[in-house]
């Protein structure tokens, strides 16, 4: 109860509450897509790419406002997304490779930056340091006024090109087929999930932030087969483990808020995993043998009208 009370009344601990909620709304249903497509690891180099854009961001105006780092973080991670795109499919890099080589050499020249800062321009005391492994502690209510903009927009987008957006992930094919431009919903999608990540930097830092968008979604896919009740499920987990991991964070000192975000995560993920109805383990384990999973609950069904 006090904690609860601390919630509602303590303005850190609610300001920080509710930025952890909405990036793990907004990370969770838009990592949906990125997992389901087997791209898990985009987010990874997306939010290392965004270091130099912090950096640079911060070089060139000299300020810290968090829209403006935002959208130096968005251009330097939109770009790496591209080059990966770009990369696997003009070259013969594979898609994994291309990642990881546009993630070491983006995250490379972030720290060039940071180092050039930090000798030079104090970046430290300015706090850009805290982007490497987040400072949710220091988020104001304008940050959080921020991230609900930009994740709202994100989360619209997503809602109005859903049918859309389903067809990218699951039958690109008939897309294409139907005149549906998959290039430009391919590019469209990448900005949105750049969105996601780059309003959580402030709140888990570069390192930590793909664990927002995959997490939340591998513990809704052990309890669902179909698309909208997936992202609707990874969205409320998110939001759930990023106010619990804010909550747990301000009830011990010296507990850092963003691995512990990623930690209550986890552990969603580790008891879904366990006791998810015919995914689980201990479902398998000790669960009915009498007939196997049918195909429709091992795969999506893509055709339900309530997923349309």
């Amino acid at each position: 109860m006090d904690l609860l009370y601390e919630l509602v009344t303590d303005y850190t601990l609610r300001t920080v509450a509710l930025g952890a909620a909405l990036l793990g709304m907004v990370g969770g249903s838009l990592g949906s897509y990125a997992v389901l497509r087997g791209r898990s690891l985009i987010g990874d180099a997306v939010a290392h790419a965004a270091l130099p854009g912090i950096a640079g961001a911060f070089l060139l105006t000299g300020s810290m406002n968090p829209l403006v780092l935002m959208l130096g973080a968005a251009t330097t991670g939109l770009a790496a997304a591209l080059l990966v795109e770009t990369t696997a499919h003009t070259t013969r890099v594979p898609y994994d490779s291309a990642l990881a080589l546009m993630l070491s050499a983006f995250f490379g020249l972030g720290l060039v930056l940071m180092t050039y800062l930090q000798r030079h321009a104090g970046a430290s005391q300015a706090g850009l340091d805290a982007f490497l492994f987040g400072q949710a502690a220091a988020l104001v209510t304008r940050d959080v006024y921020v991230m609900a903009a930009l994740g709202g927009i994100a989360l619209v987008m997503m809602l109005l090109l859903w049918k859309e957006l389903k067809l990218l992930s699951f039958n690109p094919d008939f897309g294409h087929s139907l005149g549906l431009p998959m290039q430009l919903l391919n590019g469209l999608l990448t900005t949105l999930i750049v969105v996601a990540i780059v309003i959580g930097l402030q709140t888990v830092g570069v390192v930590l932030m793909s664990a927002v968008l995959i997490a939340p979604t591998v513990a809704a896919r052990q309890w669902t087969n179909r698309l909208g009740r997936m992202v609707a499920l990874a969205a409320g987990i998110g939001a759930a483990t990023g106010v619990a991991g804010a909550v747990v964070s301000a009830s011990m000192r010296n507990l850092p808020t963003g691995p512990t975000i990623v930690l209550c995560m986890g552990a969603v993920v580790a008891m879904s995993m366990l006791l998810a109805p015919e995914r689980g383990l201990l479902w398998r384990m000790g669960g009915p043998r009498t007939a196997a999973p049918s195909s429709s609950n091992s795969s999506f069904s893509t055709s339900s009208p309530a997923d349309s």
